[in-house]
């Protein structure tokens, strides 16, 4: 009998000591889990560009179309941009906490958010750049395409933001994954600024000069004013526009195809411990967690400043600098200047960390904003300072996404019972910055109608002037001071990262044995 029992245990024994096939699958699983090929990184990358292409023409052109093209009141285009960009701020917790209870599925958890949205999201954005045909009611045409793309564009982009987090379990990969990703969405960038500004460009309509008595009213309901040139020109303009549109579309949809088609995503290796969290319990657990409420306070500040920036860069080079026929190649030599830049700050991050790069690269741009305002005014010195600003812009691209998976990685190492709360993260994230840029654009129109702005005039008054170097400069520097102030106290340095990620691969590990060891217990 005893023999018998010593037999069947040295049996055990070494059915638990030959691995079983399910134990090789789950330790080639740990081994090669964590990789990324170049092909997926790139593939990965692409599936960024559709927002930053959209929200690069959206940031830089909107403003200026509602005004210009669609002739609306300052007042009521202030109010499209701020209830939109508001909406949007909300929709991002609502999708985070959705995707959240998404059930797993075979093409993942966050893709079908992805491939599900993508259509209709172009429809509504190819109509936000349509003026429709009526005399009134041009307000709510607006509001109701512009919150619903950005409704729709959220279901797409914060399932993809939080992705970063499931294919690899390897902090090193999801940096370089980042890097990436920063460098096609700064060409996104850069693409939205080339396709809308110079097809655009080529349309410019006529500028309406003080002395004459014409205004937007005049050019909509009064035809026996002879004014058939402008008008003509106008709709050249508005037909441009959505060209531009349809362009951007085209280019949203084969992004979408190229993420869906060459990323797997990879389910989560742990257990879900939690159950889902309501929208304040989310809030307060993702702003009880110190460091991403640092993060993110330091990052609303400086992110706000570059929105400040990029709002009224557009007005601010046709009316103040008087470059109105060239403001969009200014504009597309910022972004070619941050699409080049990338790779620079992803060795300078490596290289001297991640804080050290936000306090050089964001300051950076400082001398430029005031050189802007104070130097005259002179094409070649504005180009000079244009490609200089980029640099600090391919870092305010960079670095946020490249630090909020490190904060995501802390709040695990400190919080091991509650897990698969990533795309609350990313959600919350995007929901402030959204929220901030909605603030950014309806202050700045809101001034800019408070200072006096002439629609499509060929100049402007000189408080208009002062409130767009304003705008532009002095706003964001001040901007920019408080966010590094903040930064200050931000607790994640290196050393703490890389001890989270020894000891988050550690848990990994033992997770991993854990359920190897539960698969041959199986097979006995």
């Amino acid at each position: 009998m005893a023999r018998g029992e010593g037999a069947e245990q040295y049996s055990n024994t070494s059915l638990l000591q030959k691995p079983s096939p399910d134990g090789i699958k789950l330790a080639a699983k740990r081994e090669s889990g964590g990789r990324l090929s170049v092909c997926s990184k790139l593939c990965y990358a692409i599936g960024g560009a559709p927002y930053q292409i959209t929200g690069c023409a959206i940031g830089f052109f909107l403003q200026i179309y509602l005004l210009d093209v669609a002739l609306l009141d300052p007042f009521y285009a202030s109010i499209i941009l701020f209830v939109g960009r508001a909406w949007d701020a909300i929709t991002d917790p609502t999708v985070g906490f959705l995707i959240s209870r998404s059930p797993w599925t075979r093409f993942g958890r966050m893709m079908p958010w992805i491939v599900l949205s993508t259509p209709f999201a172009v429809l509504c954005y190819f109509l936000i750049w349509y003026v429709p045909s009526v005399d009134h009611g041009t307000v709510v045409w607006y509001l109701i395409f512009y919150c619903s793309f950005q409704t729709l564009q959220t279901c797409f982009h914060v399932p993809y933001s939080a992705l970063t987090m499931f294919i690899s379990t390897e902090q090193k990969e999801r940096d370089s994954a980042t890097a990436y990703r920063m460098t096609v969405e700064v060409l996104g960038t850069l693409i939205g600024t080339a396709v809308q500004g110079q097809i655009v460009g080529m349309a410019n309509a006529p500028c309406i000069s003080a002395g004459e008595d014409l205004n937007s009213t005049d050019l909509q309901v009064a035809p026996e004013v002879n004014i058939t040139e402008p008008h003509v020109s106008l709709e050249h303009l508005r037909n441009a526009y959505l060209i531009a549109s349809g362009v951007i579309c085209s280019i949203y949809v084969v992004c979408a195809v190229v993420l869906f088609f060459g990323v797997k995503e990879q389910k989560e290796t742990c257990r879900v411990r939690t159950e889902p969290m309501s929208f304040f319990q989310g809030i307060r657990m993702v702003m009880g967690h110190g460091p991403y409420a640092k993060l993110v306070m330091g990052f609303l500040f400086t992110s706000l400043a570059f929105m400040f920036l990029e709002g009224n860069f557009a007005l601010f080079c046709s009316y103040t600098l008087g470059f109105r026929n060239d403001f969009q190649n200014i504009l597309l030599v910022i972004m070619l200047s941050a699409t080049l830049a990338i790779p620079f700050w992803q060795w300078f991050l490596t290289k001297f960390g991640k804080k050290t790069a936000v306090y050089i690269g964001t300051t950076s741009v400082v001398p430029f904003l005031v050189s802007v305002v104070f130097v005259p005014s002179n094409l070649i010195v504005t180009y000079v300072v244009s490609f200089a600003a980029g640099v600090s812009v391919a870092a305010a691209f960079l670095l946020p996404w490249s630090m909020l998976p490190d904060v995501v990685d802390d709040f695990k190492v400190q919080n091991p019972e509650s897990q698969g709360h990533e795309a609350i993260f990313y959600s919350f994230y995007v929901f402030f910055t959204k929220f901030a840029s909605g603030v950014s654009l309806g202050v700045s129109t809101l001034s800019l109608d408070f200072a006096g702005y002439v629609t499509r005039g060929c100049t402007q008054p000189a408080e208009v002037d002062l409130t767009l170097k304003i705008l532009v400069s002095a706003a964001p520097i001040i901007l920019i001071i408080i966010g590094l102030l903040i930064f200050i106290s931000y607790p994640i340095t290196e050393e703490k990262r890389q001890g989270n990620r020894k000891l988050l691969n550690e848990q990994r590990e033992n997770e991993l044995d854990s359920e190897t060891d539960s698969t041959a217990l199986n097979v006995v």
